[in-house]
């Protein structure tokens, strides 16, 4: 599976600002979130990435982008129609190609010396097929994701088939539908906000929606039912920069995995130590 290019969605309403905020990244380097998303691409192999963004927001992502591959592309959504129709904006830019993709709220820390982005694509290349990358997840956080039910791989350990794809299930669903053999009782596989996807998704995404929006969970759903589809167990974390305390969860982990790691952890303990006790 030769990978070329990538997809980041950022034109969600209350979400198109967040890859324009600034962190600071694990080399101690001031950068917008997007430039951090876009260099995990790169590093990963990709050289020509598409951005979609809302109408009149092309010039201040093309600014932020920093780091740039070969190609980069900005893609206006013209209809807030929602996740997936946003996806399906890349279709010309990805033609015939598979294709990696990100959610623009979303930063990765990995665990190795192997950068998330980089774990994934390595593995979908190996399979030859669709893999998300997900992260087992306690069901309190069902309503922020979307989660995969399946079997895991006969003789591995992070790879599982996928059967069931549901968007933000609630607990009772999760237990009914999403249960894998192996996790912690009242833990799912949640997505992890990176895919690695066939040019097939485009078509599931043209042919089905609710109430004309295409949804898609509902697409890799039935491409789980018409091809290989695997989900992969990334050795990593993902910091959703949407949520409350989002972006400072991410800015500490990403300090903590620097070479900053001991000077952070001072200032930290420095920081608790002048808080004043509770009478």
């Amino acid at each position: 599976m030769n990978l070329r290019k990538a997809v980041i969605t950022a034109a969600g309403r209350d979400q198109q600002a967040i890859p324009l905020q600034r962190l600071v990244d694990s080399d101690g380097v001031g950068r917008s979130a997007l430039e951090i998303i876009i260099d995990e691409a790169v590093v990963a192999g990709v050289d020509e990435i598409a951005v979609v963004v809302r109408p009149g927001d092309e010039a201040v992502f093309r600014a932020a982008a920093g780091r740039r591959p070969s190609r980069l592309e900005l893609i206006p959504q013209e209809e807030p129609a929602g996740y997936g129709a946003a996806v399906f904006c890349a279709r010309g830019f990805v033609g015939d190609e598979p294709f990696l993709h990100f959610v623009g709220d979303h930063l990765y820390v990995s665990e190795t010396a192997s950068r998330c982005a980089v774990q994934l694509v390595e593995t979908a290349r190996r399979e030859g097929c669709a893999v998300s990358a997900v992260q087992p997840t306690r069901e309190s956080l069902l309503p922020s994701f979307g989660a995969v039910g399946g079997r895991r791989v006969a003789h591995t350990r992070s790879l599982y088939e996928i059967e069931t794809v549901l968007e933000k299930p609630t607990p009772t669903q999760a237990e009914q539908e999403l249960i894998v053999p192996g996790l912690r009782a009242g833990h799912y596989l949640c997505f992890f906000g990176m895919h690695v996807l066939t040019p097939a998704v485009f078509d599931l995404l043209a042919t089905g929606g609710d109430q004309g929006k295409p949804l898609l969970s509902a697409a890799l759903g039935r491409l789980a039912r018409q091809e290989r589809y695997l989900a992969f167990q990334v050795q990593g974390t993902r910091y959703d920069l949407g949520e409350r305390y989002g972006t400072l969860k991410a800015q500490l982990a990403l300090a903590l995995a620097g070479d900053d790691r001991a000077d952070v952890l001072s200032q930290l303990v420095e920081l608790l130590a002048r808080r004043p006790m509770d009478p």
